[in-house]
């Protein structure tokens, strides 16, 4: 099954920059065979890790591609974090930095009660900043964070050691 998933990445050097090697789940998203077999695994590994979740949170933006039908399937609700300036209504926000520049995340205020358990869902984890500033979001919101989950890890970029303490899985991992 993760071969299914495996097979559908697709690479595209040079983009966004010279020396980057981009991995692209169009392709995956376009077959609607291995899609469900990403979510098949997903939801394996998230039901056999964590017996009692309250919430998917997703990236924005290809965390809420993976993230509501991942929530769907284990029958809890799906809460996004966005890119600032995206969500109504009162908001915590985060500024990061990125691969290329800074960035700043929100999520609603009321998005979460203390102590409820999330796992948060994107495409892919390369230097972790991203990933990071989700897990402050969810901090301040004094939610408890089971777990980051990606799709794809950039090994070399060693972003997953930045999210210690907080479990961190990913289906595939890429030099």
């Amino acid at each position: 099954r993760l071969r299914t998933v495996r097979d559908r990445v697709r690479p595209f050097p040079d983009f966004p920059l010279p020396g980057v090697l981009f991995r692209d789940i169009s392709p995956l998203l376009k077959d609607p065979v291995a899609f469900r077999t990403l979510i098949d695994l997903l939801e394996d590994h998230v039901r056999a890790s964590y017996p009692k979740i309250d919430f998917i949170a997703g990236l924005d933006s290809r965390g809420f591609l993976i993230g509501p039908p991942l929530a769907q399937r284990l029958g809890i609700g799906f809460v996004p974090i966005r890119k600032k300036g995206k969500l109504p209504g009162p908001t915590e926000s985060v500024s990061y930095t990125l691969e290329y520049g800074k960035a700043e995340l929100e999520i609603q205020s009321d998005a979460v009660e203390p102590g409820q358990k999330v796992v948060i869902v994107d495409d892919l984890l390369a230097t972790g900043g991203t990933m990071c500033a989700a897990c402050e979001l969810l901090k301040r919101l004094k939610a408890e964070i089971l777990e980051c989950l990606v799709v794809i890890e950039l090994k070399l970029l060693k972003g997953s050691e930045k999210l210690s303490p907080i479990p961190f899985y990913s289906l595939l991992q890429y030099d």
